[in-house]
C-alpha cells in the first residue's frame, strides 16, 4: 500500500483509477489535482480523494505516486509545475495513449530523484468526467508499462502491482514499439471513426436528417467512438504522429485495392478479405477484449 498517490487529472481514467485504489485499498490517502475548482469540490463531494486542489505543485507534496491522468498535450506543462515539489523516490506513472511524446517531455523536466514508470491501461469509455468513473473499469484489461531503460526494478514493480490489484494484466512493452501497434488498434479507427462521422455532417440537411434517423449498427459504432474527448484525440494524433502517418498509409493502400476489387467486380478478392477480418474479430471475442473503447484523457 502507498501512503499518498496523487492524481492530477480527475476524468473519466482519473476518476476510475481514484475508485479503483479505495476498492482494493491500495493507498491510506488520495489527492486529487485538477485545473478546474468545480471538479475538485465534486470529487471531495464524492467522497473519491482526501484533498483537492488546483495546483499540481501543492498536490504532489508527500506524495509517494504521482499519477498523471492528463491529456497528453498537458504533460510538459504538469511535469514544469511538479518538478520542484515532489519527494524523493517519489514514483511518477501516466496513463496517456501515447509513450514516445510522454516519456520526451517528462524525462528531461522531472529530477533524478524520481522513477518514471510511463503505461497505459487500455479500458475506457466514450463517456467523459468523473461522475462516469468506475472501479471496474480496468478488470481483465491490459495495462502495458514502457519503463526506460534505467528505471529501477522496485518502481516498475510498483507500478506492475497497483495495476495488477485493479485486475489488469501488465505487459511490459518497449515505448515506440508501442505507439505503433496502438497506431494501428486505437488512434487509426478513431481517426477513421472521425473522418466516417464528418463525411455525414457535411451532407445536405435533408440526406443528413436521414443517416441519423436510419443509423445502422456500423454508424452507430462510428459515431460512439467519435464522441470521444476532442482534446485528448487531437493530443493523441499530435504526439505520435509518425506512428498514425505510417498505419494510415498502410491503411489507405489497402483501402484503393478493395476500391479497385468493387469497381472490377472481383468477388474472390473481398470474399477472402472479409474472411480474414471476421477471424481477427473472432479471435478478439475469444481474448475477452470485445467490449473496448478508448479511454478519455
Amino acid at each position: 500500500m502507498f501512503k499518498q498517490i496523487t492524481i492530477i487529472g480527475f476524468g473519466l481514467i482519473g476518476s476510475s483509477v481514484a475508485r479503483a485504489i479505495i476498492e482494493y485499498k491500495q493507498a491510506e490517502t488520495i489527492v486529487c489535482v485538477d485545473e478546474d475548482p468545480d471538479v475538485c469540490n465534486k470529487v471531495l463531494a464524492m467522497g473519491l480523494a482526501d484533498d483537492a486542489t488546483t495546483d499540481p505543485s501543492l498536490g504532489v507534496a508527500g506524495s509517494d505516486m504521482v499519477i498523471l491522468c492528463c491529456p497528453v498535450g498537458a504533460m510538459e506543462h504538469v511535469a514544469s509545475r511538479i518538478t520542484g515539489h515532489l519527494n524523493q523516490n517519489c514514483i511518477v506513472t501516466d496513463v496517456g495513449s501515447v509513450k514516445g511524446a510522454v516519456i520526451k517531455v517528462l524525462q528531461p523536466r522531472l529530477p533524478s530523484y524520481v522513477h518514471l514508470v510511463p503505461a497505459h491501461p487500455i479500458s475506457g469509455s466514450e463517456k467523459t468526467g468523473p461522475d462516469n468513473g468506475f472501479a471496474e473499469l480496468f478488470q481483465n484489461r491490459w495495462c502495458i508499462i514502457t519503463p526506460l531503460p534505467d528505471t529501477e526494478l522496485l518502481a516498475i514493480e510498483g507500478v506492475t502491482k497497483l495495476w495488477e490489484s485493479f485486475g489488469s494484466m501488465v505487459e511490459i512493452m518497449d515505448p515506440e514499439h508501442h505507439d505503433l501497434v496502438l497506431g494501428l488498434t486505437s488512434h487509426l479507427p478513431h481517426l477513421i471513426a472521425y473522418s466516417v462521422v464528418g463525411t455525414a455532417t457535411d451532407l445536405e440537411d435533408d440526406i443528413k436528417s436521414e443517416v441519423i434517423k436510419f443509423s445502422a449498427a456500423g454508424f452507430r459504432d462510428f459515431t460512439r467512438i467519435a464522441a470521444s474527448d476532442p482534446v485528448m484525440w487531437r493530443d493523441v494524433f499530435l504526439n505520435n504522429k509518425e506512428a498514425v502517418l505510417e498505419v494510415l498509409q498502410r491503411f489507405t493502400e489497402d483501402l484503393t485495392a478493395l476500391q479497385k476489387a468493387i469497381r472490377k467486380g472481383d468477388g474472390e478478392y473481398l470474399y477472402q478479405q472479409f474472411t480474414e477480418t471476421r477471424d481477427i474479430r473472432n479471435a478478439i471475442v475469444e481474448a475477452g477484449q470485445a467490449d473496448y473503447l478508448e479511454p478519455d484523457l
